[in-house]
């Protein structure tokens, strides 16, 4: 039985860093990269280390596609297969759209969205050279998109980071269809209020009344995230194309 393998973007931290530890518990080798956080990264190597499962923790701006290459193709070299690709990177600004500037814009743009069409692009054709090796109704290859709520109904003052999250909503739909004859689900997680440092630009008060519009009456954590992502990792190949809200009953 061969050890799968799963590539993380956004990794050193919140959702990402929560989903390479749950994943590893479950025996998937790791992949995985970050911009800038290399103390965090070497945080988490020295966790996997500790779990003993194979990783390989890269440095790099995956709204670069030359980075995107480099990482996929260092992924292919290591472990020899890539079975799961989560597209978590993400990034976010609130603030009014008539005082976003072009470089805020086009930032978030390419990082939460274009760097999803590197990291597809790239992943497709690891995926297709596994058919000949999974069972017949098993999927060669899956992708999970970690999107948002505010990419179904939009939210105010993130006009920017709900159009990429619309976006990521839209590419996984259409790329579900292009990829179903193929045995590869596209698949994403719509996270609402997740306890993270994207989150922690909150006051105690603003927690608290965002808290209040939350049925369920509280922020997700990242540990209970990996677990949904997890879980839509084992689903059969049959689902997909589907935006899961995953958000306490907030919409």
């Amino acid at each position: 039985m061969y050890q799968k393998t799963v590539l993380i973007t956004g990794v050193s931290r919140g959702i990402g860093r929560a989903c390479a530890i749950a994943f590893a518990k479950e025996g998937y080798q790791i992949a995985g990269c970050c911009r800038t956080n290399t103390s965090l990264l070497e945080a988490l190597r020295a966790e996997l280390d500790t779990l003993r499962v194979p990783h390989l923790l890269l440095t790099g701006d995956v709204s670069d596609s030359g980075f995107v290459d480099r990482l996929f193709s260092e992924t292919q070299k290591r472990f020899g297969r890539l079975d799961l690709l989560i597209n978590n990177a993400g990034i976010s600004k609130i603030g009014l759209l008539e005082l976003m500037s072009d470089a805020d814009w086009n930032r978030i743009v390419s990082v939460n969205l274009s760097s999803v069409f590197y990291c597809c692009r790239s992943a497709i054709p690891l995926f297709l050279k596994n058919r000949d090796i999974v069972a017949p109704n098993e999927a060669c290859g899956r992708i999970l998109n970690v999107s948002s709520i505010w990419g179904c109904s939009g939210a105010s003052c993130e006009a920017a980071y709900s159009a990429t999250k619309g976006g990521m909503n839209a590419i996984t739909e259409a790329l579900a269809k292009e990829l179903a004859p193929s045995r590869i689900p596209v698949n994403a997680l719509a996270c609402g209020v997740i306890d993270t440092d994207m989150n922690r630009c909150f006051s105690d008060e603003e927690r608290a009344a965002l808290e209040e519009e939350i049925p369920a009456g509280r922020f997700a954590t990242p540990e209970e995230t990996a677990h949904a992502l997890f879980l839509l990792s084992q689903m059969p190949s049959y689902l997909t194309g589907q935006i899961i809200r995953f958000d306490g009953g907030l919409l």
